[in-house]
């Protein structure tokens, strides 16, 4: 198949598919995925976890105290992200379980170039996978099971199509009852649609970001009025309403609010009854628009601290699951990240010394770890690494042990990858020659970005103490052996015709 055919399958497996009311409600009874809930579908894109029993490798048996971890396909290149990741789906199990979570806003919480929008964006392209049924022309991608009331219709729904009555909780928008007018109650009339999620097209999936204070308002979420359409409609007629809010366009899928807490607090009250009840209130005098999504937002921790120091916002707080993604605090792992952002540049090409990689990711943990008691922070980092060092350094202590030192705030802080990837930047055009990159050019590239950078006065003599006390002495003692082996391996074959020579000679 050439790339035109592909592209042409492709768009034709995105097309909408329409049914009857009568087809759509036999699909639910064939396929429970007709009815799923954006959790639920997020879950079913997500994939069942690979189980690995960290017992039969001894570096990860000493990170994971032997435990069976879930590792998560979907993130195969979210490195050292593990508990992140594994918070993120248990939020979307519980909220497809109609648990408590599905009433809350997921909100990620890290520190700068920490990986929470690489999380967000990857959500959003999961969400397009599953597609989820609408009703035709519904300017809110609303379920045709709003149709339908709870306490008189769900025992039919139930035994009839095996749809259970907690899906039935959805009111209808003011489009669809004044539809419903127009068809005489009928509700076979209206059509169903299968939608595929769509970030492009803002189908099921939208994003908000925060304005300037003065004239934002809750219009982005929620939509307002189309002043083109008050010569045909009043103001407060359904017909007339654009429906252009966040919510709006993400009902039934997916709305992510970049820096939500760098918002106006009066944009975000409508949020709390979106998640809370299910539905929330226009611009204009008619009935509540239904809300059936998730809500993602993320910020960096500044902003979450201003937020919840502020008494007014006690009612947002209860509302929120965090998750805390943190930097990643495993070499290894950093090492790998390092190597995916180079495969997507020219650099992927270019010469890369042994070891130069690895010294731009000690140095990066060197920063985010916190010091520990008793002990050097370089043994800190190893063992953090899952190495082993009772050999070499008997005050090392366990993982675990470093871990609960440390407190729940670790990795919250210190140098970025995105720092870290331009220092990489430098270093491999640091040479007007040729495009490469060694360790020595990084260490000196690293200490001329310090001071460029003007950390706090302390900071600063703390970075370049990493690079003299622990990266420049270990890099050289390394360079030693390294020069020691060749060496001894260049005239491996001179010494063994001087030991065959001797037993020769001995012999006589």
């Amino acid at each position: 198949m050439d790339v035109i055919s592909q592209f042409a399958a492709r768009y034709e497996r995105t097309r909408e598919e329409e049914l009857s009311l009568e087809e759509y409600l036999a699909e639910c009874k064939r396929n429970p995925l007709a009815y799923a809930t954006a959790p639920e579908r997020m879950l079913k894109a997500i994939g069942e976890p690979q189980s690995i029993d960290t017992r039969n490798d001894p570096r990860m048996s000493r990170l994971f105290a032997n435990k069976v971890i879930k590792i998560y396909p979907a993130f195969a290149e979210f490195y050292g992200m593990e508990d992140a990741i594994e918070q993120v789906v248990s939020y979307f199990r519980h909220a497809a379980q109609g648990l408590e979570e599905k009433k809350q806003i997921l909100y990620l919480l890290g520190p700068v170039g920490g990986g929470k929008s690489s999380i967000a964006e990857r959500l959003k392209s999961l969400m397009e996978q599953v597609p989820f049924y609408a009703i035709k022309g519904s300017p809110v991608n609303e379920s045709p099971l709003g149709l339908f009331n709870a306490l008189e219709d769900g025992g039919i729904l139930e035994s009839e199509y095996g749809i259970p009555k907690r899906y039935l909780n959805r009111i209808m928008s003011p489009w669809a009852v004044k539809r419903l007018d127009e068809f005489g109650g009928d509700i076979r009339k209206f059509r169903v649609v299968k939608r595929r999620p769509s970030i492009l097209k803002q189908v099921g999936i939208s994003k908000t970001e925060p304005g300037d204070e003065n004239n934002q308002d809750i219009s982005a979420l929620v939509g307002k009025v189309d002043i083109r359409k008050l010569e045909s409609f009043a103001q407060d007629d359904p017909d007339a309403y654009s429906y252009s809010g966040g919510l709006c366009l993400a009902n039934q899928g997916l709305l992510e609010f970049v820096e939500m807490f760098k918002a106006p607090i009066k944009v975000l009250h409508p949020l709390l009854t979106a998640t809370q009840e299910g539905n929330f209130k226009g611009t204009e005098g008619f009935g509540a628009i239904p809300f059936d999504g998730i809500v993602l937002a993320h910020s960096n921790e500044s902003e979450w601290k201003t937020f919840r120091n502020n008494k007014n916002n006690e009612a947002f707080l209860d509302r929120i699951y965090i998750v805390k993604v943190p930097y990643c605090l495993r070499v290894s792992e950093e090492v790998k990240i390092y190597e995916k952002l180079i495969r997507g540049s020219s650099l992927a090409e270019a010469t890369c010394a042994p070891g130069t990689l690895k010294m731009m990711a000690q140095f990066a943990m060197l920063t985010r770890l916190k010091e520990p008691e008793n002990s050097s922070l370089y043994s800190k980092m190893q063992i953090y690494d899952g190495e082993n060092l009772k050999d070499t350094d008997p005050r090392a202590k366990s993982y675990q042990e470093y871990r609960d030192y440390a407190g729940v705030d670790e990795g919250m802080s210190g140098i970025s990858t995105r720092f870290a990837y331009k220092i990489l930047s430098r270093v491999f055009n640091f040479d007007s020659q040729e495009v490469a990159a060694n360790p020595v050019h990084l260490m000196y590239v690293l200490e001329q970005q310090i001071e460029r950078e003007q950390f706090p006065s302390e900071t600063e003599q703390k970075y370049v103490s990493f690079i003299k006390e622990n990266l420049a002495p270990r890099y050289a003692e390394f360079i030693g052996k390294e020069i020691q082996t060749a060496y001894l391996e260049s005239y491996s074959e001179y010494g063994q015709n001087i030991f065959d020579r001797y037993v020769t000679y001995a012999d006589y």
